[in-house]
C-alpha cells in the first residue's frame, strides 16, 4: 500500500515577538499555506525501518538523524507500534527561506503514515507533532491561522479569501539564532495582528497589504542584505504590501490579483528565484 501527501508551504502575514518563556521566545502569527508544496510518497514495510530518500536542493546527503521527516515516521511508528516505511521526498520547496519546509515534511510524513496505518486522531497526531517542532502541529492542517505561544497553539481563521503573491528567496539563508539575538537587542515592541485578522475574514485585501509586518526583518535585513534588496525590488511593483517570511531569508508581496500577480512575475530582472503563489486552502 501507498499513500501520497502533499507537503505545503507557509507565509506570515504578521509576525511579532510577545516575550520569552523557557528559554524560547513566544510568537503571535497570522499564517496561511501556499501552493508550494514538497511531494511524499510513503510505503509500508514489512519490518520496522524507516528509510528515507530526499530528492532536491542538495538534500540527498542530509543524514537521518537531522532529518525530521524521519523522526516523524520514527515517533509514529513507535507510539502506534507499527511497522516501517519507505519514504521518498521531493523538495520543492526552498531550504533556509522561513517557508517551514522541514516542518511541513514532518507533518506530511506524520499524515502519511496514518494514512498507511489507519492509526492515529487529529488531537493524537498534532500531540506528536507538536514535540517535533513548534510550527510542525499547524502544518498538519494548514489553513489560515492564528499562531501563539511557540507556534504550537492554533487558533483557525475562517475566510474564504484567495490571496495572491509573489515571492522572492535570495541565495543565503539567515540564522535563527542570530536572527532572534539580534531582536533581542533592537527590542521591537509587538503589533496587534486583529487588523489584519478581521481584513483577511472580510476580504479586505488592500487593507491586509498595509497590515502585513514582521518584527524579525529588520534583523535578518542586518544579517542578510539580500533580503533588503529582494524587499525593495518587491516594493518597485507598488504591490498592496511586502513581507518576510519566518526569519528569512524569502520576501513576498501581495498582489489584488493572480493578473497582476503574473505581470509582476513577467517583468522581474532580478537575481533571485522567483515563485508566484496563491493560497491553498483545501489539503489534499
Amino acid at each position: 500500500m501507498n499513500a501520497r501527501v502533499k507537503a505545503y508551504a507557509k507565509l506570515n502575514l504578521t509576525l511579532s515577538v510577545t516575550g520569552t518563556e523557557g528559554g524560547y521566545h513566544m510568537l503571535q502569527s497570522l499564517v496561511c499555506p501556499v501552493d508550494l508544496y514538497d511531494l511524499i510518497i510513503l510505503k509500508k514495510r514489512r519490518d520496522g525501518l524507516i528509510c528515507v530518500e530526499m530528492h532536491g536542493f542538495g538534500t540527498e546527503l542530509m543524514p537521518p538523524e537531522q532529518n525530521n521527516a524521519c523522526r516523524a515516521a520514527g515517533l509514529y511508528a513507535k507510539t502506534y507500534k507499527t511497522c516501517g516505511a519507505d519514504i521518498t521526498i521531493y523538495k520543492n520547496i526552498p531550504l533556509g527561506a522561513g517557508l517551514g519546509g522541514s516542518s511541513a515534511d514532518a507533518a506530511g510524513v506524520l499524515r502519511g503514515m496514518s494514512k498507511l496505518y489507519g492509526k492515529g486522531s487529529e488531537r493524537e497526531l498534532k500531540e506528536l507533532a507538536d514535540s517535533l517542532g513548534s510550527d510542525t502541529g499547524y502544518m498538519l492542517t494548514g489553513g489560515y491561522a492564528l499562531l501563539t505561544g511557540r507556534g504550537e497553539r492554533v487558533q483557525k481563521i475562517h475566510s474564504n479569501t484567495r490571496l495572491d503573491f509573489l515571492l522572492l528567496k535570495p541565495t543565503g539563508g539567515v540564522s535563527t539564532a542570530e536572527c532572534y539575538k539580534l531582536y533581542d537587542a533592537l527590542s521591537t515592541p509587538p503589533q496587534d495582528p486583529q487588523n489584519a485578522i478581521q481584513a483577511l475574514i472580510s476580504g479586505d485585501k488592500e487593507t491586509l497589504g498595509k497590515c502585513l509586518h514582521n518584527a524579525l526583518y529588520a534583523p535578518a535585513a542586518q544579517l542578510n542584505q539580500d533580503v533588503r534588496t529582494a524587499y525593495g525590488e518587491l516594493q518597485s511593483f507598488s504591490p498592496l504590501g511586502v513581507n518576510m517570511t519566518g526569519s528569512g531569508s524569502a520576501v513576498f508581496a501581495l498582489f489584488p490579483s493572480a493578473e497582476f500577480c503574473g505581470w509582476a512575475k513577467s517583468r522581474y530582472r532580478g537575481k533571485f528565484q522567483c515563485y508566484q503563489l496563491k493560497t491553498v486552502l483545501n489539503k489534499e
